[in-house]
């Protein structure tokens, strides 16, 4: 089965993770500090800190945000239910706006909408790398006192107007999952451009604990003393997955550009194809591209995933209207709420997308999806 995404490893990045298991640090070691100051390189300079997985590195954003019991968080339904359900666990409440019926990205005018004197953030996400319309969520969340998170799971690379994703939210966070264009195996991160943000989610990911002496509250016991003034977890992701982290970054120039690549021959050869609507770029965005979501019209989205996927060829939906899943449900939440995300979920059909994917590969996909859909 061809995949819809996939990891890119060489013998570098085999190596680097190598040194560090033949080294004296698996984890809370100098690889840590390394990838972070590589992944900042990406952000503007704006520091990062690492975590376990892309859906800890949002509910570490939002412990950091301060987003808690009564809050509302307003975000999109056009995401993996992580974005939604890591506010819901420390008691906020997500309200879901709906859409750009092109982008898939939140619709600033449907978040206007939604805001109330509850609205803690507002939490976009970069859909498939395309950055969403940030001055406009800018604008609206500093009306509404409330913190704006960027969820860029997909967007490492991607710019917007001239500004790199990870400057352009009060916190971003990234995945490092396998399909995503760089992997850490399992991982993530969130940057942060206020210093007391970066402080609360770095104690947070580390169980809240203090070290500093200073600023213990009853630090007179010893050189081993340290103390937990609010309660965290264990997020911290080891030197073993950094070290893939800093040989995956180096190429994130390379990875993107061959991404960029394999999008540009998808549009050519499947711009005059019947019933299929291509994916969208604004003229002021630079796109990582992570997914390739074409729109299958005239209601075969279901016949075509089930031929194309017949055929060997691993083709995927995202996502599932987050509201959709039974949990949300179970809270109260109905179908029918964001008509244009839920138009756009009937139709979304993402081909198979990654740096190693050769020229013959997708031939065989643009092959096969053409002859179902003439």
């Amino acid at each position: 089965m061809l995949p819809y995404g996939r990891q890119s490893i060489i013998e570098d990045d085999i190596l680097a993770v190598a040194q560090v298991l033949r080294g004296d640090w698996l984890t809370t070691g100098p690889a840590v500090q390394a990838f972070e100051e590589e992944l900042a390189r990406w952000t503007g300079g704006v520091p990062c800190v690492s975590v376990t997985s892309g859906t800890a590195a949002l509910h570490v954003a939002y412990a950091a945000a301060g987003v808690g019991q009564g809050d509302e968080v307003i975000t999109t339904p056009i995401t993996f239910a992580a974005t939604a359900s890591t506010c819901a666990l420390l008691g906020a409440t997500p309200v879901f706006a709906d859409v750009d019926p092109e982008t898939a990205n939140l619709d600033p005018d449907a978040v206007a909408a939604a805001i109330t004197p509850r609205t803690a953030a507002i939490t976009a996400v970069d859909y498939a790398g395309h950055p969403a319309d940030y001055d406009a969520l800018r604008d609206l969340a500093d009306g509404a006192g409330a913190t704006l998170i960027g969820d860029a799971a997909h967007a490492i690379g991607s710019s917007y107007k001239d500004r790199p994703v990870g400057s352009l939210a009060d916190l971003t966070t990234f995945s490092f999952f396998p399909t995503k264009t760089v992997t850490t195996a399992e991982g993530g991160a969130v940057a942060a451009l206020d210093a007391g943000l970066l402080q609360r989610a770095g104690s947070f990911k580390n169980h809240g604990l203090v070290r500093d002496r200073e600023l213990q509250r009853d630090p007179d016991h010893g050189g081993w003393h340290q103390e937990v003034h609010a309660l965290g977890l264990n997020y911290r992701l080891p030197d073993v997955l950094c070290a893939l982290g800093i040989s995956q970054l180096r190429r994130l120039g390379d990875f993107r550009a061959r991404r960029a690549e394999l999008v540009a021959r998808y549009n050519a050869a499947l711009r005059e194809v019947p019933g299929l609507g291509l994916p969208v770029q604004r003229p002021y965005v630079d796109v990582s591209w992570h997914l390739y979501a074409v729109r299958v019209l005239g209601g075969r989205r279901r016949e075509v995933y089930d031929r194309m996927r017949a055929a060997g060829i691993g083709v995927q939906v995202n996502y599932i209207p987050v509201y959709w899943h039974p949990a949300f449900e179970d809270l109260g939440y109905r179908r029918g709420m964001c008509p244009r995300a839920e138009a756009f979920y009937s139709e979304q059909l993402s081909l198979p997308l990654y740096a190693d994917l050769t020229d013959a590969q997708q031939d065989r996909v643009i092959e096969e999806l053409s002859a179902i859909l003439r």
